[in-house]
């Protein structure tokens, strides 16, 4: 019988482009060179188009490992890299790696305090870094033997110290002791601490190539695909689900530089996207966008086009027909996403409602789940056969369980395979807190899983509110009700003690209102105050109207009405509070 899985192909190239069972990541860039030569790799327009093919590209790859190779560098040295999204950024992650190196990716968001902690964190030797951070950076990071400038009007700039390294052709099949394996440490990806004890999550290239394949098993991509690289390519989500997914097929990714709608619409126009990954918030605001274009066509248009998205949801979950490809062209060409084969949202919870409208308007929608920790992928939801309020299947190749259900078989999802961490990074006792004593890795998320193995999320243990009747509300659940309200910019559920001898939680909404909202309103008032006390009724009228779909115990009780924005994860997600309220 036949291999038939998306991998299959690779069986091709064992032996002579790689050894063992999964290719490293240089030598799985090398298998899609010679697959796909001349096709385009890594574009960006900024404003005019500028492509390198996988031929250029491994070049620049080659050389760039050649001049890390001259500074010193070796087999499993870390060389840290931090900047926007762009070409560059992937010559030297690729090229980190081509030296046998260990990569760190750093989110370029953060201070030039916290990039430099981090590059001191994980003892990297030289520091890629994109113009406005370089000359601060410098100076902070005096441990550095160089850095190395991810823009061009630097002298050290990455194309030019490629240049100057000459071509190198004898590394296209170098091989030894000395070459990093499947098995060695290919990344350290910061997840949290910026200050203090950083963690490091380190993820080897069996890892991270493993993951890669085994989430196309429930998703199929092919090389004539264009992937939009948008969130932070230092982001777990991001450089697997776009940047290791594409080139590991043959396909494009084009680099976009700004997180803005305007820009965002512009590039995947001009570039023919396929691929489009996205978090919640983002697809939460484009598809406001495209139901408010519909409603201001008029009462008629909108019930006659909710109608036929209706009817097209219905035949595409039952027949496995897509009709909403053509019925509904033009309002997709309208919002730039004509082009669009699929979309995946991750990075968070998305709701179900938003998941369903974009399906009923003909695009492949699909949810996924996973942590850093995981590389990150370990569901999706497959396009033949998905589940709305569901986070997707649980990959091949891979163990998943609930440790201790309760009655509704909810608990914490624990899972084991190939695409599970090494460890953090010089901090043996945090590795071993999230490992169960025969193996698994506890996420901390709480959920179940249906009789086709498909994830269902409620939570996140350490946020889950107990009530006084002991019950357990998961404020994600509560949080996903208000995705659609154009006027929230910003809530965050938690709970709070109000008798402080009972302990049980009642449970309060942190609401930040769209800033354009507020200022519409002030207009029409002729006055912020007037705007505020007229904001405040509005959106404790919304937390009413969602509060009657609740259960009983999830009732909000509270509502806080915040006049600045809470602070944000890379991924769009609020930060939480650490601590209960009282």
């Amino acid at each position: 019988m036949s291999d038939t899985t998306p991998w299959a192909f690779l069986d091709e190239f064992r032996g002579r482009f790689f050894k063992g069972e999964w290719p490293t990541i240089p030598e799985l860039f090398r298998i899609s060179v010679q697959r796909f030569p001349d096709r385009p790799c890594f574009t960006v327009y900024s404003p005019e188009r500028q492509s390198l093919n996988y031929t250029q590209a491994l070049r620049m790859i080659q050389n760039t490992a050649q001049y890390l190779r001259s500074k010193g560098i070796a087999k499993g040295d870390r060389v840290a890299v931090s900047g926007k999204n762009s070409p560059e950024w992937a010559i030297a992650y690729l090229g980190i790696l081509e030296a046998d190196a260990v990569v760190v990716p750093i989110d370029y968001q953060l201070s030039s305090k916290e990039i430099a902690n981090l590059v001191s964190a994980s003892e990297a030797r030289i520091l890629f870094i994109d113009e406005e951070k370089h000359t601060e950076l410098e100076a902070l990071c005096t441990g550095l033997e160089e850095t190395i400038a991810l823009y061009e009007s630097h002298p050290a700039y990455i194309y030019r110290i490629a240049e100057n390294a000459g071509a190198q052709d004898q590394l296209q099949n170098a091989a030894g002791s000395d070459k990093a394996g499947e098995e060695d440490l290919a990344a350290i990806l910061f997840t949290s601490g910026t200050t203090g004890n950083p963690k490091g999550v380190m993820l080897t290239h069996r890892n991270l190539v493993s993951d890669c394949f085994l989430a196309q098993a429930n998703l199929h991509i092919y090389h004539t695909d264009v992937f939009y690289a948008l969130l932070p390519i230092h982001h777990s989500y991001t450089m697997l689900a776009v940047f290791i997914e594409s080139f590991s097929v043959g396909a494009e990714t084009v680099f976009g530089k700004k997180m803005v709608v305007k820009q965002i619409l512009k590039d995947l126009k001009e570039a023919h996207v396929t691929m489009f990954l996205g978090v919640p918030l983002l697809f939460n605001k484009l598809l406001n966008g495209i139901l408010k274009g519909i409603r201001e066509k008029g009462i008629v248009v909108y019930g006659l086009i909710t109608a036929m998205m209706w009817l097209s949801g219905f035949i595409k979950k039952v027949f496995k027909v897509n009709p909403g490809k053509t019925l509904f062209h033009s309002v997709l060409d309208k919002a730039s996403l004509a082009s669009i084969r699929i979309c995946i949202s991750g990075g968070g919870p998305l709701a179900p409602s938003v998941f369903k409208k974009y399906n009923q308007l003909g695009i492949d929608f699909v949810q996924g789940y996973g942590l850093t920790e995981t590389s990150p992928i370990i569901t999706l939801n497959p396009v033949e056969h998905y589940k709305e309020t569901s986070v997707g299947k649980i990959l091949p190749g891979m163990e998943m369980k609930i440790l201790s259900p309760n009655a509704d078989g909810i608990g914490e999802i624990a899972v084991k395979g190939p695409m599970v961490m090494k460890g953090y990074y010089k901090m043996p006792e945090e590795t071993a807190a999230v490992f169960t004593p025969d193996g698994w890795f506890k996420t901390g998320d709480l959920g179940y899983i249906d009789e086709e193995n498909y994830v269902y999320l409620t939570g996140r243990a350490k946020n889950m509110i107990v009530t006084e009747g002991g019950k357990n509300v998961y404020p994600e659940e509560i949080e996903n009700a208000f995705q659609l309200y154009d006027e929230i910019d910003q809530i965050l559920v938690r709970g709070y003690v109000e008798n402080r001898y009972s302990r049980a939680e009642n449970i309060e909404a942190l609401i930040y209102p769209s800033p354009d909202w507020i200022s519409k309103l002030t207009a029409e008032a002729g006055s912020q105050a007037k705007a505020w006390d007229e904001a405040e009724g509005k959106l404790k009228s919304f937390v009413e109207e969602v509060n009657q779909k609740l259960r009983p115990y999830q009732k909000i009780t509270r509502v806080t009405i915040l006049r600045e924005p809470m602070e944000m994860t890379t991924t769009k997600k609020v930060k939480r509070f650490a601590s209960k309220v009282e």
